[in-house]
């Protein structure tokens, strides 16, 4: 039972949000980008033993989707109130005043099961939040697309849906930041997806690929349904499928800043293309890709596209020179190697795993077996469906005198 009035505000918001204490110790770290809250210290906040401090106040207030000031100035009255000694209960009119500062903040959100669900009821809601917690939202949303190149899926998994929570908490008192909040929330439900694609979870991907268009067409922003058509798009049953949903995605980023975004869904549309053996349309797309690319800046453009990086993309060049055995897989295969200089080890799984299949098949064994050593080390690390493809590849390719690195990474297959 909570000691005091403050105590019980916070106790009434966890509620209100439909979370346990540990579920709101994760939606605090998701805003705050730490790991840092614990259920037991929800509990002592909610027991009355301990008031947080200002700066923690702003994260559980934007995790709640409160304007901070409202709850810093809840926290201030209770500690004058401590100061005096006292923990009596306001009047009546004081109570009606607090309920007010508490009603509507996740309307609904009680009842719904699934964060992709909470995230949809939300999104018609319109109230006041300030510029500070949507920016703290928003900045966490995009740093959890850089985590992606980092952390595993499972991992990734608790966060990024937390933070969905935090964000799915703001919106209904979003007011004049309603769009930008509903774009962030429609790439942090995308990157859910993409998680939940990866853990083998289809049918959770699609549903938060579903909400991802449904935060498209609330905010009119068209590059969420291209991010949610290509994400799509790697679990599709065939390559002309895949190819069909990459066309569609290509056709929602046109425009000035979107160039990133354009350059890798050309670019992932020239692998499939090439993966079905159309040589000229794979060549075709690459070629838009690269020209898009060289207008691009995929640290300032959308949130989602920070692992457009230069390594990207040759991956993707060689992994379409490699489905259509082009004489180009070698040269593109040595400017990867010398682009990529001392970052060789964080290049990540995908690119590590085209890179090295890529030297392997161009007859470069030396530097394709330690790139293969690369990867192996970075998949370990961080196994993914993508990473376990480029090993199937790379197994095949080694030279005999390598059966225990092809065994290890049989390893990964299985």
């Amino acid at each position: 039972m909570a000691k005091d009035e403050f105590a019980a505000l916070l106790l009434r918001l966890r509620k209100d949000a439909g979370r346990t204490q540990e579920e709101q110790a994760a939606a605090i770290n998701a805003v705050s980008g730490r790991e840092t809250m614990t259920r037991r210290e929800i509990n002592r906040y909610e027991h009355g033993e301990n008031i947080p401090t200002n700066h923690t106040l702003v994260h559980i207030a934007v995790a709640c989707g409160l304007p901070p000031q409202d709850l810093q100035r809840e926290a201030a009255a209770a500690r004058t109130r401590r100061r005096k000694g006292t923990c009596r209960r306001r009047e009546d009119q004081d109570d009606v005043k607090r309920r007010t500062l508490l009603g509507g903040a996740v309307i609904g959100a009680a009842a719904a099961t699934e964060p992709w669900e909470r995230l949809a009821h939300a999104l018609s809601k319109g109230r006041k939040i300030d510029s500070e917690a949507v920016d703290t939202l928003v900045d966490r949303a995009c740093a959890l697309h850089v985590s992606e190149g980092h952390l595993t899926a499972r991992e990734l998994q608790g966060e990024v849906e937390a933070h969905l929570d935090a964000i799915t908490a703001a919106l209904p008192r979003a007011g004049e930041h309603e769009r930008t909040l509903t774009i962030a929330a429609g790439e942090t439900a995308a990157l859910a997806g993409w998680v939940a694609w990866d853990l083998g979870d289809h049918a959770r991907a699609q549903a938060y690929y579903k909400v991802t268009n449904d935060c498209a067409k609330e905010a009119g922003h068209p590059p969420l349904r291209a991010l949610a058509l290509a994400y799509a798009s790697y679990g599709a049953a065939t390559s002309e499928k895949a190819a069909d949903l990459l066309a569609q995605a290509a056709k929602e980023v046109r425009g000035p800043g979107n160039a990133a975004a354009a350059a890798w869904i050309y670019g992932r549309f020239a692998e499939e293309t090439a993966s079905a053996h159309d040589e000229a349309n794979a060549l075709r797309a690459l070629d838009r890709a690269r020209f898009a690319y060289d207008f691009a800046d995929h640290t300032t453009e959308q949130a989602w596209v920070r692992f457009v990086t230069p390594y990207r993309m040759d991956s993707l060049a060689l992994s379409v020179y490699a489905h259509l055995r082009r004489q180009e897989l070698a040269e593109t295969a040595d400017h990867a190697v010398d682009r990529l200089g001392r970052d060789l080890p964080e290049a990540g799984v995908v690119v590590l795993g085209d890179l090295a299949s890529a030297l392997l098949r161009g007859g470069d064994l030396d530097q394709g077996v330690y790139v293969s050593r690369q990867f192996v080390a970075a998949a370990d690390v961080r196994p993914t469906k993508m990473g376990r493809a480029r090993a199937q590849a790379i197994a095949t390719q080694l030279p005999a005198s390598e059966r225990e690195l092809a065994r290890h990474i049989q390893r990964l297959v299985a």
